[in-house]
């Protein structure tokens, strides 16, 4: 009775829950999008994502032991950037790119503003900005599915904005990932296994990724390219980063608002920012850019919608 009766510092209640488990359960939840990557463009995607993998972990553990803190190249993050980051590039790029890109990101996008917890902008999305701004030649050569001699060919975006004809996919051909594009991307299907998964451990939940996926549809619908609704929202939302975007990197913890209105003004701010970007912007893509900005608008969001203290009017 009396260690029932006992008082201690909170938290009071807990979870079998920590960092390293989430992190690594959500690096699982990709490998649908990898598996289905490596079958489209062949080995050369297995080469990018092992480059990135193993040179974020590795730049991490060095910077780690050169700034005397903790090793943490267990827990998971670090792989899970490297990941995301070789998910986000050709197959076909030359095999020092995701080696400078994920030493980018961890060593500029995570571990100069403190490391993990600490970082204002997704860590892998810096990267990808950072290669696309130094080399966009090697960025934007995108290979066909199941052609292993690089022939390289226009993504469905990037032909939409320069108003030329690209391949006749059906939908269909889009959602299992038969187009050009980067390596983790391009499948719909095993994305949204992998979404299924983190919806079902209640990692993430519906306000970013829905609300950017139809802001970005609802939008591109209405301000077509033959007139007003006469947009093909679904190709938009088809094709490009955004259900990656949307479900694994918008959706980061460290980065987008704490409270539910929040991340639905976060992902609303996203998919306006996407579409804007693709519509009229330099670049058929923008889900990048636009996650990055909506990253650094995080903290002020959560200012002006912070939950109301229990018990204060």
């Amino acid at each position: 009775m009396k260690d029932k009766l006992s008082v201690g510092t909170s938290p009071h209640l807990h979870k079998d829950e920590s960092v390293s488990r989430i992190m690594w359960l959500v690096v699982l939840s990709l490998a649908p999008a990898g598996i289905a990557g490596v079958l489209i463009f062949g080995l050369s995607a297995l080469r990018v994502i092992i480059l990135g993998v193993v040179s974020a972990v590795f730049s991490e553990g060095i910077i780690q032991l050169l700034t005397k803190k903790r090793i943490t190249v267990l827990d998971g993050s670090a792989f899970l950037t490297g990941l995301l980051l070789a998910y986000n590039l050709p197959a076909h790029v030359p095999f020092w790119l995701p080696i400078v890109g994920s030493l980018f990101a961890v060593a500029i996008g995570k571990q100069v503003f403190g490391g993990l917890g600490q970082n204002i902008f997704n860590p892998a999305l810096v990267g990808r900005v950072f290669l696309m701004a130094s080399w966009p030649k090697y960025m934007t050569s995108f290979t066909r599915p199941m052609n292993y001699d690089a022939i390289t060919c226009a993504t469905p975006l990037a032909a939409l904005k320069e108003g030329r004809a690209f391949e006749n996919l059906s939908s269909w051909d889009l959602f299992l990932g038969l187009r050009g594009g980067c390596i983790g991307e391009v499948c719909i299907l095993a994305l949204l296994l992998g979404a299924l998964f983190l919806f079902y451990k209640k990692y993430i939940s519906w306000h970013i990724p829905l609300t950017y996926i139809a802001t970005v549809g609802l939008f591109t619908y209405i301000f077509g390219q033959q007139g007003l609704f006469s947009g093909d929202w679904l190709l938009h939302v088809l094709t490009g980063g955004l259900i990656l975007g949307a479900f694994f990197m918008a959706t980061d913890y460290v980065t987008s608002p704490l409270t539910y209105k929040g991340q639905v003004i976060f992902g609303i701010g996203c998919g306006l920012l996407t579409a804007i970007i693709r519509l009229w912007g330099g670049y058929p893509e923008g889900v990048s850019y636009a996650i990055l900005m909506m990253n650094a608008a995080a903290p002020i969001i959560d200012r002006f919608t912070k939950n109301r203290v229990y018990g204060k009017r």
